[in-house]
């Protein structure tokens, strides 16, 4: 990939859409006191930049002899609707191979995309499944497969996104520190490569999910790892193995440049820019803003930086679970077990011990047939992390018993 290369693809993705908004945010810049750059791939035709590899591949396969074969791809998320989208453009055949348990949304919005071009297939419960559903369909029928990111044709479009990055910053700037999301490796692969004489090697964060740190256990053991399990929480960054290709792109970086988002956190982010910008964003969209807020204010601050805001696919009925996990990572609720006493009047004396900020959202008796004492769940909500402090020392001296499971994965995921 030369950057003659990416800027040729930029020039021909023109046709397909216009570039994306560079936006300086100006309140994420005063809270940092930094210059802090949006570049919305969110705002791209299918939310996503995943349309500008599969543009790239199309491109490049249908003037090297593909014009009259069936392209296919193993998708539920982002690649499948970028995939859609270009096969409409171009006119060609397109078969998306999607697990049973895709939401129906995505389905809606990947045929919508693709229109009469487009067949969909529902195979299997789980992505591996459907992948290789997808791979047997193309040796039957000597069709071209679309990988997400593991190929030179799709690190070259994506790294189109830095192009424009540079055409957009003011005349004569560059950035100090460019931070982007990693999931398989096509977007940092493509943009760490375009910037490489422009950005210094130490500017470029790689951020990846907590729960699917797929670069960073490569970076360590020299190789690419397979990860054992996933978090596919932030299911368009949540990857087992980043690509062979992107990894050889990035493994020179040091591991102290990726840095791994509990996926709570990620959930502050999105309902801040939710409440605060407007901005609807998917968990893998937040990921480089949310590694912004994880840096040392003073190592940022009077810098320029460009976060990659990577997609705005957001299924608004996981609203709530965001809204839960963003006030659990924020100290602002908590999830207790209690031992109350089986008696009258002690739930008003447990009532007493809340503070006035403390509000009950859950109160369940988890053994209704306890005489002497019974085992309550219960969540509290509050305006100040701090507050828990007291609450928990009212409960000391109330010689009430508990257990915090805020944080017990097993115990949380099993009663909340």
């Amino acid at each position: 990939m030369t950057t003659q290369d990416v800027e040729r693809a930029e020039e021909a993705m023109r046709s397909l859409f216009p570039a994306t908004p560079l936006q300086l945010n100006e309140h994420l810049s005063s809270r940092y006191g930094a210059e802090i750059w949006l570049k919305r791939e969110d705002l791209s035709p299918v939310r996503s930049y995943k349309i500008r590899g599969a543009f790239n591949f199309f491109r490049k396969a249908l003037v090297t002899g593909a014009a009259d074969k069936t392209f296919v791809c193993a998708s539920a998320g982002n690649h499948a609707q970028g995939f859609a989208f270009v096969c409409r453009h171009f006119g060609v055949p397109g078969v998306v191979f999607m697990p049973v348990t895709t939401p129906q949304q995505k389905i809606d919005k990947t045929r919508i995309f693709g229109g009469e071009f487009i067949t969909i297939k529902l195979t299997g419960d789980f992505f591996d499944q459907c992948y290789k559903a997808a791979r047997d369909h193309v040796e039957a029928i000597d069709g071209v497969m679309v990988p997400p990111f593991d190929h030179i044709d799709i690190i070259e479009g994506q790294a189109t996104v830095a192009a424009e990055i540079m055409q957009q910053l003011p005349d004569g700037t560059v950035p100090d520190l460019v931070v982007m999301p990693v999931g398989g490796g096509g977007l940092a692969a493509g943009v760490s490569g375009y910037l490489k004489d422009i950005v210094p090697r130490d500017g470029f964060i790689f951020t990846e999910p907590a729960g699917a740190p797929s670069l960073t256990r490569s970076i360590e053991a020299g190789q690419v790892v397979t990860l054992p399990k996933v978090d596919n929480f932030v299911d368009g960054a949540a990857v087992g193995r980043i690509g062979d290709l992107n990894f050889e792109a990035l493994k020179g970086f040091s591991p102290k440049q990726v840095l791994l988002m509990p996926e709570n956190a990620i959930c502050v982010t999105i309902s801040e820019m939710l409440n605060v910008e407007g901005v609807v964003l998917e968990p893998a969209g937040a990921l480089s803003l949310t590694a912004v807020a994880s840096m040392d204010p003073d190592a940022i601050r009077g810098k320029r930086i460009v976060a990659i805001v990577s997609g705005g696919n957001f299924d608004f009925e996981r609203l709530p679970d965001v809204k839960e996990r963003a006030m659990r990572y924020a100290g602002l609720k908590k999830y207790f077990i209690l031992r109350m006493p089986q008696r009258p009047g002690a739930l008003r004396d447990f009532l007493n011990l809340l503070g006035p900020d403390d509000d009950i959202a859950r109160f369940e008796y988890l053994k209704k047939t306890a005489r002497n004492f019974g085992s309550v769940l219960i969540g509290i909500e509050t305006k100040a992390p701090e507050n828990f402090a007291q609450l928990v020392a009212n409960f000391e001296n109330a010689a009430i018993g508990f257990e915090d499971i805020t944080e017990n994965e097993i115990l949380a995921n099993l009663i909340i």
